[in-house]
Parts: structure tokens; sequence; C-alpha cells
């Protein structure tokens, strides 16, 4: 028995073209045939099909009903619509619908066989792309989340057994450790992930206004609602719902929140109706929430309901093996947004040095600003210590150096970077009045003496600027 790649689903009720079509393709395709859209579901119910060839017009069920189930339950599969000259505006409908094509009787049998091929290749390559996302979306989240830490590389391993359940999750760590990014890659790499990933951050809202954007309000609830608006909850069904600083949510709200975990119900503000949610739920902190929980801040039951899956993220001082990865990330990142036009940013082993000397109370976000910054100011194309902030530079200079020392290289780490950026500003300057002094001297606020004096100890020729 001939065994073929693709089967074919055609659907005509009359038996003359279905017999037709079945001899000029059987020879390609394995061939099933159906008198009605009815006949034609049950098929797709117990056989795998790769193409559905339909009439429009059928007893029982006809061609945009079975449209309709193919988009419904098998979107991967193409429908291309036969029809007769008159119905040209019924077949494109069909395709508004989600039909890959459509065909005019009477059927020219080259040209169908043309058309089958081309849909059966598009239906390749979308499932193609379909399979890519799915293997992509097992290190998307991880994309951003650089470590040669051990205690790191232990944490990614949870998140990738964590991401495949919907357990609620709380992440603790420090401010700008990162708890944001692996929130996120909790959401990217589960099966939510073409769903919303939402979030909000319970310390950045008044507390009036809190229960209102977490689950929503009437309209008429208050004083300015007046439109109904839906909340966090909402717009995370079927997604994530990231509750950032977790620790700062009022008591009154934690009991709200507990209800909902519990019920995976609630209702808006200033409504009775109850509202069903499956937002999965990933929650982090800045605190220990436990020691809220024994100053009665945070409640119990709710911080035992938030820790399903407890995930605490090491601060950068107990990962600067991290260092060194993490700079060349920034610099690569920040070096093509440079406005300065610098590409292929190194860093001096010294300035690496002072780096990892320092012990980062701001984690891996003030690292990264440290680097941007650092990048404005490099020369040639280098990172050196003398473009990092003085304050880094004090805080990780050797001890051994005396008090009046480390003011001194503070003051002249100072001074470099203000004249870098007169320097800066001075060319700017030039450049928009075209090396004209009196003209830069008029938009600058300084005299025409002083940009002269300026221009001699930059060493600028205005000549270029012409």
């Amino acid at each position: 028995m001939k065994s073929f790649e693709h089967t074919i689903l055609i659907a005509d009720d009359e038996e003359k073209i279905r017999k037709v079509l079945k001899i000029n393709l059987k020879n390609r395709y394995r061939v099933i045939l159906a008198q009605n859209g009815s006949e034609a579901i049950e098929y797709l119910k117990n056989e795998a099909v790769h193409l559905v060839l339909t009439d429009l017009r059928m007893p029982e069920q006809g061609g945009l009903d079975l449209l309709q189930y193919v988009q419904r339950y098998h979107k991967h599969i193409p429908v291309i619509i036969v029809t007769a000259f008159g119905s040209i505006e019924n077949a494109v409908q069909a395709m508004k619908m989600g039909a890959y094509d459509y065909i005019l009787k009477p059927i020219k049998i080259a040209e169908l066989q043309r058309l089958i091929e081309k849909a059966l290749h598009y239906a390749q390559l979308l499932s193609e792309n379909v399979q890519l996302k799915e293997r992509l979306k097992k290190y998307e989240g991880f994309r951003e989340i650089i470590t040669v830490n051990p205690k790191m590389q232990a944490l990614l391993e949870i998140l990738k057994q964590v991401a495949a359940t919907p357990a609620t999750v709380l992440i603790e760590g420090e401010s700008g450790t990162g708890k944001q990014l692996v929130a996120a890659s909790v959401h990217y790499m589960s099966a939510r992930a073409d769903n919303p990933f939402i979030e909000i951050n319970c310390g950045a809202i008044p507390a009036t206004l809190l229960e209102s954007e977490l689950f929503g309000h009437e309209k008429g609830a208050f004083t300015g609602a007046i439109h109904t608006k839906k909340g966090k909850f909402e717009l995370a069904d079927k997604g994530t719902l990231f509750l950032d600083e977790i620790g700062e949510l009022p008591l009154e709200l934690q009991v709200k929140l507990l209800h909902v975990l519990e019920n995976q119900k609630f209702t808006r503000v200033g409504g009775t109706q109850y509202i069903k949610t499956n937002a999965r739920i990933v929650a982090a902190t800045n605190r220990k929430l436990i020691e809220e929980v024994e100053k009665k801040r945070f409640r119990s039951d709710l911080y035992y309901r938030l820790k399903v899956v407890y995930l605490q993220i090491p601060p950068l001082r107990e990962r600067k093996e991290d260092i060194p990865l993490l700079v060349q990330s920034f610099t690569e990142k920040y070096s093509r947004l440079n406005a300065n036009g610098q590409r292929n940013i190194e860093i001096s082993d010294e300035a690496l040095n002072v780096l990892q000397s320092y012990n980062w109370p701001g984690n891996v976000r003030e690292l990264e600003n440290i680097i941007q910054q650092a990048i404005i100011f490099a020369k040639d194309g280098l990172i050196t210590a003398d473009t990092l902030p003085p304050e880094i530079l004090e805080n990780a200079i050797k001890p051994s150096l005396t008090k009046a020392e480390l003011q001194d290289e503070k003051n002249r780490r100072t001074e470099t970077i203000i004249r870098d950026i007169e320097c800066s500003f001075l060319k700017r300057i030039l450049s928009k009045t075209r090396g004209n002094i009196t003209r830069a001297a008029e938009i600058s606020g300084y005299d025409r003496r002083q940009i002269q004096n300026l221009t001699k100890k930059h060493d600028i020729n205005t000549e270029n600027f012409k």
C-alpha cells in the first residue's frame, strides 16, 4: 500500500465532483471524501488531516460552517474554498474568516494542484515557526540573565521547572537584583507566554487607588469613576500578574488578595458580580516578608499562600564573578545607542578591578547605570578608571591612601568629567553656528572672549565646523 506524506479532506455534496477530484489527486495525496460539512467534521475529529478542500454550498453544514470549525479547533490546517463564479463574494468572506484561498468551478486540476502545494508549503512554514517559537521560549526568559555564579545557576534550573507549572511564586531580593527579569522569565517560559504579562508596583500607587488598579471599578463607584474599568487581574487573565513590592500592600487589600488567590474570583470596586480569573501570580519584594509577618505588617496566611515556590536572588556583591560578563553585556548594549557613535567599547583591566572591588549597594541596576555613564566619557573606545564616577572610585580605592589623597583623587576625577562635558557642549554649540564664535556666544550665554578662551583650552579649531 502506497504511503503519502499529506492527507487531503474533500467536502462536496456532488458525488461526481468528489470522485473526479479523488482520481486526479490520489497519486499525490491520501484523499478522504465527505459529502457535507457534518461528515467532514467527524473525519477531522479522528483523522490527521493536512488540508481541507470544501464546497461553499452543501446540505446540513456548508463550507463556511466547516471553515469556522477548522479555525476554532484546527487552525493550522489550511482551507481552500470551491465556489461558482456567482458566489465570489462569499469566497472573499471565507478568506476574511481565515480560508487560505478559493478556486472557481469548473475546477482546473493543474491550477488546483499548484494551489494545494502552495497551501501545504505555507502550513509547513507556520508549523516550523510555531516549533521554533516553542524552542526559543525555553531560553527567551534567560536571554538577559547573565551569570556563572553557582547560586544563580541553581536558581535558573529551578526557574525551568517552576515555569512549566501554574504555581504561585514569591521572589525576594534587594533592589536592583533583577526580580522583574526573573518574574518575566517565569512567564515567557511557561504555557502562558502568548498571553499577557501584566505588572503592577504595589508601592508606587497610593493606597486609595491601588484597589481599583488591581480589581477594577464599576461606573459611578466613586467620584471620577465615569467609566467601568478593568483591573490588572482581568487584564492578566490566562497570563501572569506580577505584583512587585508586594510587601507594600496595605493590610485591607491583603485580605482581598488572599480571597482571590483562594477562590480565583473577585468583584470590582462598586460591583456585586463575581469575575473569575485565571491569572498566575508572581510576587516580589525587597523586604524579608517573614520579618514583616512577625511584626504584624503582613498577613501570615497570605505569606504562605504566596510562598508556594520561593526564589531568593543573591545580591551582586555575592556574585562578583558575574561582573565581567555583565560589563561586557552592558557595553555592547549601550555602545550601540551611544550618541558619540563609538562602537566596540572596551574596559581597561584597572577599571574592571575597580568595579570588582566595589560592593554595589544598588546591585545590577547600579552597575548598568555606571557603565552607561562611563561609555559617554570613554576616550578612543576605552573605559578607564578615569571615566568612572567619583563615588565608585572613592569606595573602591585601596585603603592605604590617606583621607587627603582620597579627596585629591576625587577632585581630579570630578575635574576630568567637568572638562569633558564642557568640551562636548562647546563642540555642539560650534556645530550649530558653523564655527561662528559671535553666534555661539549669543546662544550659550557666554561672551565672545570666553568662547575664544574655551576653544584654546580644548584645542578646538573653529574652521573645522564651517
